[in-house]
């Protein structure tokens, strides 16, 4: 089942969207990339989803820090 997004269309980024059950952040990105991050807890998805700066609020607290798997 796909998981719903909210947009974001900035930075680089074109929507995102959390899994609370599965712990699963998923982020798209404008060239059409998508990847999800596990273990991703719900106080750390709601501040990128909410950021004023998520592209930043990626890099720096997510993108390194959780395991990936790129989707497509």
């Amino acid at each position: 089942m796909p998981m719903e997004h909210q947009p974001i269309r900035r930075g680089g980024l074109r929507s995102a969207g959390y899994d609370r059950d599965r712990r699963i952040l998923e982020v798209e990105f404008d060239t059409g990339r998508l990847i999800q991050h596990g273990g991703v807890g719900e106080e750390i998805a709601r501040r990128f989803l909410t950021s004023g700066s998520p592209a930043s609020y990626y890099r720096d607290n997510i993108e390194e820090e959780f395991p990936l798997k790129r989707i497509r």
